[in-house]
């Protein structure tokens, strides 16, 4: 019995060693043979720097990513490269800050800008491995993904050069969002198309159909319309929207706008809901409706305290924000604020000139002391104290150097008699003796006169 129970531990010990660390066997180290041998496979790669915190957190995960993948059949290949060993590769990836993830697929290379999570990440690669344009056979397929996806973008009709806009704008934006096509019988129950073909978005219920006239290059109607009417903005999001380039679209006095409506009461919230489905016809092209739990963004992007809840409209092409002048109670009032903002009547706070970056950087180094003395007063003394009183000893050490230094000099000339007055004195001196000795000299030689003139009277 002893025998079996030992037996049975040391099993267990011996299970749960290959159980430790799964995703190890599915993650290869790569060097620089890999640009070479890459070129028949899809990899997802991780460029990391030893160093680097961001990458000792993510390496679990990665580990998990290549288990994950491995198990499911997937055709994507993990690995990780340390780009400070091998920067020359590094640098032909475009690998610019760590770490860096990165789907390499034939000639292409896709960059991964999403959250760090197994989830995401493991979606990311089945997405984008895949073909750029995914064909819906049947009525049934159909259903199913708009069941599965939130936003959903469908090519409806036969080849035409429509379909070929729409498979570049895959190929570009695949690291985004899906993309698929389908006949018309397979659609015809769900829309109602004036003409074919069609490039169609299903989400919020409803869907919207392209128009070349009125919403402009494909690509920037895609851009936008891959966000939902009304959605949780998160920090994340946020970079994902300044990152559209509809800001780009600055024609006229009307961008970009990005509201952002900070714990926010149901009421209010249902009210945004509201003007966000029932107005899209006016303000979609220029709005993204949604609301972010907490205020911290908001209050350090206007350097103060906002009253929650708020309305706030933050343009994200230049940080300026707009601030109703009065509480929102109905949706007259939020449409003429908003109306407002668009027509460039309402008055503009923030922006991102020279005086306002300035000025962040001393709000953020300000918050950032404070943080720290709130929540660890001695390790805020240490941080801050330490460095200042270190800049005050040298000062202090240079200022007396110096002071020594002087009187050391003047010391030393004082003793070898070279200063500048003592030079003076000495040469006044010596002038004023040579002075007396020809003084003397005159007077001996009128003595000498004096003394021969009775003589020289004897002689004649």
């Amino acid at each position: 019995m002893a025998a079996v129970r030992a037996s049975y531990v040391c099993g267990v010990a011996v299970i749960a060693a290959l159980l430790g660390s799964p995703g190890l066997a599915f993650v290869e180290d790569l060097d620089d043979t890999f640009k070479d041998t890459r070129v028949n496979d899809v990899w997802l790669v991780d460029f990391y720097a030893p160093w680097c915190g961001y990458c000792k957190k993510l390496e679990p995960i990665w580990n998990d990513v290549g288990l994950e993948l491995k198990s499911s059949g997937s055709p994507v290949r993990v690995g990780k490269m340390d780009a400070t060993a091998y920067s020359g590769m590094a640098s032909e990836f475009g690998v610019r800050g760590y770490p860096t993830i990165k789907l390499l697929k034939g000639d292409l290379a896709y960059n991964y800008k999403g959250p760090r999570t197994k989830d995401d990440i493991v979606e990311f690669a089945n997405r984008v491995s895949g073909p750029a344009v995914r064909a819906l056979p049947s009525k049934h397929m159909f259903e199913h993904m708009i069941k599965r996806h939130d936003v959903l973008f469908v090519y409806v009709g036969g080849e035409s050069p429509l379909k070929e806009k729409y498979s570049d704008v895959a190929s570009e934006l695949i690291v985004y969002t899906y993309f698929f096509s389908a006949s018309e019988e397979v659609v015809s129950e769900s829309v109602s198309l004036a003409e074919l073909p069609a490039v169609v978005v299903f989400k919020d219920g409803s869907y919207f159909t392209y128009d070349e006239y009125e919403d402009g290059s494909l690509s920037s109607w895609v851009n936008k319309e891959r966000f939902l009417g009304y959605l949780q903005i998160d920090g994340f999001t946020l970079y994902e929207l300044g990152e559209t380039g509809n800001s780009d679209d600055y024609s006229t006095d009307v961008g970009f706008f990005s509201p952002l409506f900070s714990h926010l009461l149901f009421r209010l919230k249902t009210l945004i809901q509201r003007v966000a489905k029932e107005y899209r016809e006016h303000f979609n092209r220029d709005l993204q409706f949604g609301h972010m739990d907490g205020n911290d963004y908001i209050n350090s992007l206007i350097m103060g305290e906002v009253a929650v809840p708020s309305v706030v409209i933050l343009n994200t092409s230049n940080e300026q924000y707009f601030l109703p002048s009065e509480p929102i109670h109905s949706m007259e009032q939020l449409v003429q604020f908003i109306s407002s903002v668009l027509n460039g009547s309402a008055q503009a706070y923030g922006g991102d000139g020279i005086i306002q970056r300035i000025k962040r950087v001393a709000f953020d180094a300000r918050s950032t002391i404070m943080s720290v003395f709130r929540s660890s007063p001695l390790l805020g003394c240490f941080l801050f104290g330490l460095p200042l009183g270190v800049i005050s000893l040298m000062c202090y050490g240079i200022c007396t150097a110096e002071t020594d230094d002087g009187t050391e000099d003047m010391d030393g000339l004082k003793r070898e008699g070279l200063t500048d007055e003592e030079d003076e004195e000495e040469e006044d001196d010596r002038r004023r003796a040579a002075e007396l000795d020809d003084m003397d000299d005159g007077e001996n030689e009128e003595e000498d006169a004096r003394e021969k003139d009775p003589e020289e009277k004897k002689t004649d």
